[in-house]
């Protein structure tokens, strides 16, 4: 966190990153039970972006990656999903395994096994752009009304 704070000094602000907290945070408990629950995926990993250069496993930092607005894809394809455009230590990391980021194939076998009742239509991507204000005002707002529109009753979020 300390290492965030003077990045942020760095790059010019004129304050240390402030971390997001709330003390009122909203729940809403489940209507019926998991295994008879729609359920979504929201990930924060980034669609492919083909002029942005290397984006799969072991591509460096790649900030052309990044994107900006709350999307969403079909949950019954295996689309491929990034995660250069966020920081994570490269030296013990990879991201070979799309599963540890994008758990889509995982939450389909959840169905199968009737642990859940169904997957969602459509998965989710929710942008890191670490503007508390952006997220609050404007993606999460975005990102509710898909989550409403799909019906769901249980969204998991897999935050890279």
């Amino acid at each position: 966190m300390q290492r965030m704070r003077d990045y942020y000094l760095a790059l010019g602000y004129n304050n240390p990153y402030k971390w997001a907290h709330f003390s009122d945070v909203p729940f809403q408990p489940l209507s019926k039970p998991v295994t008879k629950s729609r359920v979504g995926l929201v990930t924060t990993a980034a669609p492919f972006k083909p002029e942005a250069g290397d984006q799969g496993p072991g591509a460096p930092y790649n900030a052309a990656a990044k994107f900006y607005r709350v999307y969403a894809g079909d949950a019954s394809k295996d689309d491929f999903l990034g995660i250069s455009h966020v920081s994570y230590d490269r030296d013990y990391t990879t991201a070979e395994d799309i599963g540890s980021y994008f758990p889509l194939g995982a939450l389909r076998k959840t169905q199968a096994q009737g642990i859940i009742g169904e997957v969602s239509p459509r998965y989710y991507g929710l942008p890191t752009n670490r503007s508390q204000d952006t997220t609050k005002h404007q993606d999460c707002p975005d990102l509710l009304a898909m989550l409403q529109d799909d019906e769901i009753d249980l969204a998991i979020l897999v935050a890279n």
